[in-house]
């Protein structure tokens, strides 16, 4: 029995129809990107995080010789490009997933323009490939909390008294991101974010 193309495999774009694509989805667009090789929790929470900044969200992947220049070890990537392609896809917070070979995703963001950037907390802003291109345009660059080490301290490093202050979920990650804006170049209170994701619940009220 033959069955039909799974539909999330539709948001797996080409870079050459990047910019035609992006023109067409819901603004304002965030983009992050990274390897996403063994997709695990805090993968998938960055990336909720990251597309509740926007509207729509496109995530670039490195390629597998991407990868390998990275030097992350000779036995990666483990999954190959066209497999991790359509993990990402079958995301539901995820817009678009393209990829790039070079060592950098600069191309993908001047293709797609997007309105915020993200990338992990532990990158310091001015260092996150695009970030003074998509300042240029009036937008927002975004380091949030990375989603590998994470995963990794989650249970060391967290005390009881910040279990009671920061509940589960994209509120109590709110604290640990540092949004930069692009007119002031200054951090965003944690209190910008509580009136931010207020106003926004009150649209489904």
């Amino acid at each position: 029995m033959t069955y039909a193309a799974p539909n999330f495999e539709s948001k797996i774009c080409p870079p050459a129809e990047l910019a035609a694509r992006t023109a067409e989805i819901a603004r304002p667009l965030v983009f992050t990107n990274g390897c996403f090789d063994i997709l695990h929790r805090g993968h998938v929470t960055y990336l909720a995080q990251a597309a509740a900044l926007g509207t729509s969200m496109v995530v670039a992947l490195n390629s597998d010789a991407s990868v390998k220049r990275l030097g992350k070890g000779d036995d990666r990537p483990v999954n190959r490009l066209e497999d991790r392609l359509a993990v990402m896809a079958a995301l539901g917070c995820v817009a678009l997933v393209t990829w790039f070979d070079e060592d950098t995703p600069l191309q993908r963001i001047l293709e797609c323009r997007p309105e915020i950037l993200v990338k992990g907390g532990d990158w310091p802003v001015d260092k996150i490939v695009g970030c003074s291109e998509v300042r240029s345009w009036g937008e927002r660059c975004t380091p949030s909390p990375s989603s590998t080490r994470n995963r990794r301290r989650r249970c060391s490093k967290r005390s009881a008294s910040c279990n009671k202050k920061a509940p589960a979920g994209a509120l109590g990650c709110l604290n640990r991101l540092r949004i930069v804006r692009a007119s002031e170049n200054k951090p965003l209170t944690f209190r910008y974010f509580v009136k931010y994701f207020a106003d926004r619940l009150m649209v489904f009220l």
